[in-house]
């Protein structure tokens, strides 16, 4: 059974959220305390795989609470069930927290968003892996590109419009601006797989509070030992590819920015390994280049896994829409989720095929 806590000053509302999740008894093993030092002690004595807390709560807030809950329980995934619109503590929530819930939260709403958290470990199991995953605040960028957007948002004639195109351009920037609106941190929980309208519905305000003050993106260091160019190439032209395809078999403009985006982000668990677990990521290499097995084989030798399942672990727990997470998870492997007709999946497993076939020729 997976293991929930929920965490909120008012006593009245925890009745409530145990009342309307009394059908799931039989699947989620839940806690239920009211107050920050509580919820720590009780992770203190067991672990748990899902946090719910408010934000506004006396003594410890919720961002104090997440912010812990992230240095010594990082494997926890992290979730704000709150009220409260306060656009500065919810810079603050962005960091620490996986997604953001919007109190009145719809009860199928919040079993949704907890069942899907609780089938990610499905994906990932490796709990070293899922401690180092589950504490990802930002993913690295391009330099020239993370330059170009500081550029863009410093500038007195700054455009929406361009900064959201040069987030395209970047998995790590896209992966991020997707998570704030795939979950309420701003009020704004809808099926967004486009990076420019993401920009759009966030504003040029947020958006510079979030990328100047909070420091929601970051940049590959100059020192690393891995080139991340290849990779960007490869990920844009599978990008592309699975962009036309949709396009051609007419699969409805949120199935062909879902397309792209899952075409970008099929590899981003490989930017997850080069950046986070360097030394195996290093052995993956050495172990594909001197022998005959392939880069999937030699991830599956050294880790237990593979890249794919690495990035649709974060996706997920970021909360991106599911069709992306699904492909990222299954590019490699469509027929384990495939249904038969051209979808996402197999958008992303073609594109990535063919363009592999082009690379290589």
């Amino acid at each position: 059974m997976k293991k929930i806590l929920f965490v909120d000053d008012e006593p009245k509302l925890l009745e409530g959220l145990q009342r309307m999740l009394r059908t799931k008894r039989r699947e989620w093993d839940m806690t239920f305390v009211t107050s920050a030092s509580d919820a720590l002690a009780a992770m203190e004595k067991e672990p748990f795989h899902i946090l719910v807390t408010d934000m506004r709560m006396p003594g410890m807030d919720g961002s104090e609470l997440l912010k812990k809950v992230e240095e010594f329980h990082p494997q926890v995934v992290r979730i704000v069930l709150s009220g409260h619109t306060d656009k500065e503590m919810i810079l603050r929530t962005v960091g620490p927290a996986h997604q953001y819930l919007s109190k009145p939260c719809d009860v199928e709403a919040l079993k949704a968003t907890l069942s899907r958290a609780c089938s990610l470990s499905d994906i990932l199991s490796d709990a070293g892996l899922v401690r180092v995953v589950s504490g990802i605040e930002s993913l690295p960028s391009i330099p020239s590109l993370y330059s170009e957007v500081l550029q863009e948002i410093n500038s007195p004639e700054g455009s929406l419009n361009k900064v959201g195109e040069i987030i395209t351009k970047d998995f790590g920037m896209s992966a991020k601006i997707l998570q704030l609106v795939s979950s309420s941190f701003f009020g704004l929980p809808t099926h967004v797989s486009n990076p420019v309208r993401a920009c759009q519905l966030l504003g040029l305000e947020t958006i510079k509070a979030l990328v100047l003050s909070v420091g929601i993106f970051s940049q590959f260091s100059k020192s690393r030992d891995f080139s991340v160019d290849a990779l960007w190439e490869h990920s844009m032209s599978t990008a592309l590819l699975a962009r036309d395809m949709a396009v051609k078999a007419n699969l409805g403009q949120d199935s062909v920015d879902d397309a792209f985006m899952a075409g970008l982000l099929h590899d981003i668990g490989k930017l997850i390994l080069m950046d986070k677990t360097p030394e195996e990521f290093r052995q993956i290499c050495e172990l594909a280049n001197s022998t005959n097995c392939s880069a999937l084989e030699a991830e599956q030798r050294v880790l237990g896994t593979t890249h794919a399942q690495v990035g649709a672990y974060l996706l997920g727990i970021w909360g991106l829409p599911e069709p992306i997470v699904e492909a990222v998870a299954w590019h490699h492997s469509p027929k384990n989720r495939h249904g038969g007709t051209l979808d996402t999946i197999t958008a992303v497993h073609l594109a990535e095929t063919q363009e592999s076939g082009n690379a290589e020729n």
